[in-house]
């Protein structure tokens, strides 16, 4: 799979998929920080370079999921900001025993219907739990 991507550091492997408008410059300090102990990996979302059909939620995890394969990653963890989240979690659906650690950073899909449609009390970690 040709895209481009940062691979940087050794170790266990963290991905991280950045939101709609972001760019892998916005992992800059993360990618920096944790690659003094972990192998990162961010792959460039190829949202403005697809078919429109292929931009949807399930074009680009489909996108995610070939490129965890191609890259044959195995037991990673993952990082998914905004929309970079909303794919993550639906590649945890999917792939769970492929799949250590999932950290959402302000992620999209918490409150979309397909993951419940309500909206959660301060506070309230179960909300969350349930969803994920």
């Amino acid at each position: 799979m040709k895209t481009e991507c940062i691979d940087k550091g050794k170790g266990k492997v963290i991905l991280l998929v950045h939101g709609l408008f972001g760019a892998l410059s916005n992992w800059k300090t993360v990618i920096n920080e944790l690659s003094k102990n972990y192998r990162v990996i961010v792959p460039r979302l190829p949202i403005t370079e697809v078919d429109p059909s292929k931009a949807s939620i399930s074009g680009l995890s489909e996108f995610v999921r070939n490129f965890i394969s191609s890259k044959k990653l195995k037991n990673i963890s993952i990082i998914g900001n905004s929309l970079g989240g909303h794919l993550a979690l639906d590649y945890v659906i999917h792939s769970q025993r492929n799949v250590n650690n999932l950290i959402l950073t302000g992620s999209s899909g918490l409150f979309e219907n397909s993951f419940g449609g309500s909206f959660p009390k301060r506070g309230d970690y179960n909300y969350i739990n349930e969803r994920v």
